[in-house]
C-alpha cells in the first residue's frame, strides 16, 4: 500500500492536472468569498466563516472527481492493472493505497484555505472573536466530506477505463449523496418520517451537523460508513475488472 501511495502522490505533482485541480479550487474560492458581491464575506457583515462552509461542499464536488477520476481508470486504460496484479499486493492494499492518496492530495487543497479565518480574524472588530468551535468543527465536517466523497470517486473510476466518464460518474455520485437525498425528502409524497430517513442518507444533514461544532458518534460513524462500503463496492469492481 505504501508503494501505491508515494506513486500515487508523486505522479499527481508531476502532472500539470494536478496543480490546475487545486489552483482552479483556490481561485474559485477566492473569487466566490471576496470578489463576487453575492457571496463576498467583506459584504456579509459579520465575522464568520458560514459563507465559505456553505460553499465548499459545492467546490469539493468538482475538486474530488478531478483528483480521483485517473486513480483506477488509468490503469485499466493503460494496461498497468494486470502489472500490479502480479505484484506481493493485495486488492485491498492498491485500493488505499489510491484512496489515502487521493485525500492527502485533498486536504493539501484545503490547508491553504485557512489563510481566509487569518483574513477574518484581522478584519474582524477588536472586540469581535470568531467562533473557533464552529470553524474547527466545520473544517472537520469538510474532511469527513471529503473523505467520502473521495471514496466514492475512487469508485467510479474502478468502473471505467474513460477519465472524463469517470469524473462525470463521481461528481453525479457526489451530488446525489450530498443534495440528492434532500431534494427527493422534499417531495410532498415523502412528508414526515420518509423525509427524516432521506436526510439521514445524505451526506448534507451530517455535513451540517459536525458543523456546528458537536462532535456526535452517529455523523462520525455515518462518514465511515459510507467510506467503507465505497471501498468494498471498488473492491468487487477492481476483483471483477482482474478476472475478466
Amino acid at each position: 500500500m505504501r508503494s501505491i501511495f508515494i506513486k500515487e502522490i508523486a505522479s499527481f505533482f508531476s502532472s500539470i492536472v494536478g496543480y490546475v485541480a487545486v489552483l482552479v479550487f483556490l481561485v474559485a474560492c477566492g473569487l466566490f468569498l471576496w470578489i463576487f458581491n453575492d457571496t463576498s464575506m467583506l459584504d456579509y457583515g459579520y465575522a464568520t466563516m458560514d459563507r465559505f462552509f456553505e460553499m465548499a461542499p459545492m467546490m469539493l464536488m468538482l475538486l474530488i472527481p478531478a483528483v480521483t477520476m485517473r486513480s483506477l481508470s488509468d490503469e485499466f486504460r493503460s494496461g498497468t492493472i494486470e502489472w500490479l496484479s502480479t505484484k506481493p499486493l493485495r486488492d485491498i492494499d492498491i485500493i488505499l493505497g489510491k484512496y489515502f492518496a487521493a485525500v492527502v492530495l485533498i486536504l493539501f487543497a484545503l490547508l491553504p484555505t485557512l489563510i481566509y479565518v487569518y483574513s477574518i480574524s484581522n478584519l474582524a472588530e477588536a472586540k469581535t472573536t470568531l467562533d473557533s468551535g464552529a470553524i474547527i468543527g466545520s473544517y472537520v465536517g469538510l474532511i469527513f466530506l471529503a473523505a467520502g466523497f473521495a471514496a466514492i470517486g475512487v469508485f467510479c473510476s474502478s468502473i471505467t477505463a474513460n477519465q472524463i466518464v469517470g469524473f462525470l460518474l463521481a461528481l453525479f455520485a457526489c451530488f446525489i449523496f450530498y443534495s440528492g437525498f434532500d431534494f427527493i425528502g422534499q417531495i410532498p409524497a415523502f412528508e414526515g418520517t420518509l423525509n427524516y430517513i432521506f436526510n439521514l442518507i445524505g451526506m448534507s444533514y451530517h455535513y451540517k451537523s459536525v458543523s456546528r461544532g458537536i462532535l456526535d458518534s452517529r455523523d462520525i460513524i455515518y462518514f465511515l460508513s459510507v467510506i467503507v462500503l465505497f471501498i468494498s463496492f471498488t473492491r468487487v469492481s477492481l476483483k471483477l475488472k482482474t478476472q475478466a
